[in-house]
C-alpha cells in the first residue's frame, strides 16, 4: 500500500494528533511499531515527537510538508508479534523497499527468493494461461548491485523468480507477504538503525540499535558486529553533549562510551534504545488485554478468511467445474453443430455425387453402347483381317512356291546355260577344227587346181575302173558329225608310185571334184555352226533378260508380301 494521505494541521496539531489520525485512516491497531519521519532543516531524517507541536519542531518548511509513516521498531518475530494484516504489508512493504535501495544487505540467492514471495504476494498462483513471458518485466524485484553482480539477462533472472514463483501455488497473498518477512528478518541488516561514532581513541565505528540490543560494528562491515550488548545485560544508557555511556548490568565490567558527531544524534539514539528496550520487555510479560482481544480477533479473522478461502475455493472449483462443463457442453455443441454441418455438406455432395454418378452412368451406358458397335465393328473387321491375314499367307505360300519354282527354273536355266556355254565352247573348238581343215581344203584345192590345170594342159587317160564309189550317206553323216572317213583296198599293192601311174584321167577329174564338193561343205558347215552360235547368244540374252525380269517380279512381290504382314 503506497498511497499519500493528506491532512490539515492546525498551528496547535501536536504529533500524536496527526499520528492518531494516520493510522486511524488506515485502519492500524498496531500503533507501537510506527512513526512519522521527517526530514529536518539540516537535511536528517527525524522522527515526529508525539508530545509536541508539529509546528514546533524542525520540520522542513514546505507546503504541505511531508511526512513518511514508517516502522521505527521492528519485532524479534514477525510471525508470532505481527498481528494485523495491515501491519505485515507495511514491514514487507518497508523491508522490501529497504532490501532493493540495498539498505539492507541480502545475498542474490536469497534475492531471487524474496523476489518471487514478492511475485505471489502481487500477482497470486501462477498460470500459463495469464503470465506470460515478459509479465516481470516492469517490476522491480532484484537489488542493482545482484544484476551488476551476476552477468545475467533480465529475463535470464525472471526465468529463475518465475521457476520460485510457480512453486508457491495456492499460497495467500498474505501469507506470501509473511514467509517474505520471516526470511528478511534473518538478514544481518535487518531492523538495524546506523549511526556513525567514534571511540575514546578517536576510531571511527558503527553504532547499531535493533529489537535486541547494541551492536557496535567497524566502520566499512555493518554485517558482523565487534562487540554486542543485549537488552538484558545493559544496566544503564546515557549522554551528556555528544559523549553516550552504557553502562552494563555487571559492575565490574567498564562502562562503553562513544562520541556522536551531534548532540541531536545522541538524542535519536536515546529514543530509539528506550523505544527498543520498551518493547523487548512488553515480549517477555503477558499480553495484554488489548493485545489478547486483537490476537482473538485476528485469529478468528484468519478463521473467517481460512472458511472464505474455503468456500471460495469450494466455490472456484464448483464454478471451474461448471466452467469446464460449460465450456464441454460448448465444446460438443459445436461438435454438434460441426457434425451436422459436416452431414449436411455429406448430403449435399452425396446428392451431387448421386446426380454425377447418374449422369456418369447414363454416359457410361451410351459409351457402353457405342464400345459394342464400335467392338463388333472392330470384331467384323478383325474377322476381315483374319481372312486378309490368311489371304496373304496363302498369297506368301504362293510366293513362297513360286520362288521355289523359280529358284528350281533358275538353277536349272543356270544349268543349261552352263551346258550351252560349254557347247559353245565346244562348237567354237570345232569351228577352229573346221576352219583350219578348211584352210587345208583350200590349200589342197589350190593344189588341185594346179594339178587340174597341169592334167588339162596334158593328153587325157582313158578312166580306170572304180574301186570305190562313194555313198551319199556318208556325205549326209559327214555333214552332220564333221568328220569323215573312207576304206581303202590296198591288198595285194606294193608299190604306191606305180598304182598313181595306173590312176586314169577321169579318176583325177572326179576326185577334184570330191574335194571341190567337201570345201563347199566345209563352208557351209562353218557358216552353219557361226550362225547357230548368234542364234544361241541371242537366245542366251533372252533368257537373261527373262531372268532378271522374273528375279525383279519376284522381289515385287516379295516386298508386297512384307508390307502386307507389317
Amino acid at each position: 500500500m503506497d498511497a499519500e494521505l493528506e491532512f490539515a494541521v492546525q498551528p496547535s496539531t501536536t504529533g500524536k494528533q496527526l499520528f492518531d489520525q494516520v493510522v486511524k485512516t488506515i485502519g492500524l491497531r498496531e500503533i507501537w511499531y510506527f512513526g512519522l519521519q521527517y526530514m529536518d532543516s539540516k537535511g536528517y531524517f527525524t522522527w515526529l515527537k508525539l508530545d509536541k507541536k508539529v509546528s514546533s519542531q524542525d520540520v522542513k518548511k514546505e507546503n504541505p510538508l511531508q511526512f513518511k509513516f514508517r516502522a521505527k521498531f521492528f519485532p524479534e518475530d514477525v510471525a508470532d508479534e505481527l498481528i494485523q494484516d495491515i501491519t505485515q504489508k507495511l514491514f514487507f512493504m518497508q523491508v522490501k523497499d529497504a532490501i532493493l535501495s540495498d539498505e539492507i544487505y541480502c545475498p542474490p540467492e536469497t534475492a531471487v527468493l524474496l523476489g518471487s514471495y514478492s511475485v505471489q504476494a502481487k500477482f497470486g498462483d501462477f498460470s500459463k494461461e495469464v503470465h506470460r513471458p515478459g509479465y516481470l518485466t516492469s517490476d522491480r524485484l532484484l537489488p542493482q548491485r545482484v544484476l551488476d553482480q551476476h552477468k545475467l539477462s533480465r529475463d535470464q533472472w525472471e526465468e529463475r523468480i518465475q521457476v520460485w514463483h510457480e512453486e508457491h501455488r495456492g499460497m495467500l497473498k498474505e501469507d506470501a507477504m509473511l514467509e517474505y518477512l520471516k526470511i528478511a528478518q534473518d538478514l544481518e541488516m535487518y531492523g538495524v538503525n546506523y549511526f556513525d561514532i567514534k571511540n575514546k581513541k578517536g576510531t571511527e565505528l558503527r553504532l547499531g540499535v535493533d529489537a535486541l540490543g547494541l551492536n557496535i560494528y567497524e566502520k566499512e562491515d555493518k554485517l558482523t558486529p565487534k562487540i554486542g550488548f543485549p537488552w538484558s545485560e545493559i544496566r544503564n544508557i546515557s549522554f551528556n553533549d555528544k559523549k553516550f555511556a552504557i553502562k552494563p548490568i555487571d559492575k565490574k565490567a567498564p562502562d562503553f562510551v562513544f562520541y556522536a558527531p551531534r548532540l541531536r544524534i545522541n538524542k535519536r539514539i536515546l529514543q530509539l534504545c528506550m523505544g527498543n528496550h520498551e518493547l523487548y520487555m512488553r515480549r517477555r510479560k503477558p499480553d495484554t488485554i488489548e493485545v489478547q482481544q486483537m490476537k482473538a480477533q485476528a485469529r478468528e479473522e484468519k478463521q473467517h478468511k481460512q472458511m472464505e478461502r474455503a468456500q471460495l475455493e469450494s466455490e472456484k472449483k464448483r464454478r471451474e467445474a461448471i466452467e469446464r462443463e460449460k465450456e464441454q457442453m460448448e465444446r460438443e455443441k459445436q461438435e454438434l453443430m460441426m457434425r451436422l454441418y459436416q452431414f449436411e455438406e455429406k448430403t449435399k455432395k452425396a446428392e451431387k455425387d448421386l446426380q454425377e454418378q447418374m449422369q456418369r452412368a447414363m454416359q457410361l451406358e451410351s459409351e457402353r453402347r457405342l464400345a459394342e458397335e464400335e467392338a463388333a465393328r472392330l470384331e467384323a473387321e478383325r474377322q476381315a483381317a483374319l481372312l486378309a491375314k490368311e489371304e496373304l499367307a496363302r498369297q506368301a505360300q504362293n510366293q513362297l512356291t513360286s520362288q521355289e519354282q523359280l529358284a528350281a527354273e533358275l538353277a536349272e536355266h543356270t544349268a543349261r546355260i552352263a551346258l550351252l556355254e560349254e557347247a559353245k565352247k565346244r562348237k567354237e573348238e570345232e569351228a577352229m577344227t573346221w576352219q583350219h581343215r578348211a584352210q587345208e581344203a583350200q590349200d589342197d584345192l589350190v593344189k588341185t587346181r594346179e594339178e587340174l590345170h597341169m592334167v588339162m594342159t596334158a593328153p587325157p587317160l582313158p578312166p580306170p575302173p572304180p574301186a570305190y564309189e562313194p555313198d551319199e550317206n556318208e556325205y549326209e553323216d559327214g555333214e552332220s558329225n564333221s568328220s569323215y572317213s573312207a576304206d581303202l583296198q590296198t591288198g595285194g599293192i606294193n608299190d604306191h608310185r606305180y598304182e598313181e601311174q595306173r590312176i586314169t584321167e577321169a579318176e583325177k577329174n572326179e576326185r577334184v571334184q570330191k574335194q571341190l564338193l567337201v570345201s563347199i561343205t566345209l563352208q557351209d558347215k562353218t557358216k552353219q555352226s557361226k550362225t547357230k552360235q548368234n542364234k544361241a547368244k541371242q537366245n542366251k540374252a533372252k533368257q537373261n533378260k527373262t531372268k532378271q525380269s522374273k528375279t525383279k517380279q519376284k522381289q515385287n512381290k516379295a516386298e508386297i508380301i512384307i508390307k502386307l504382314n507389317y
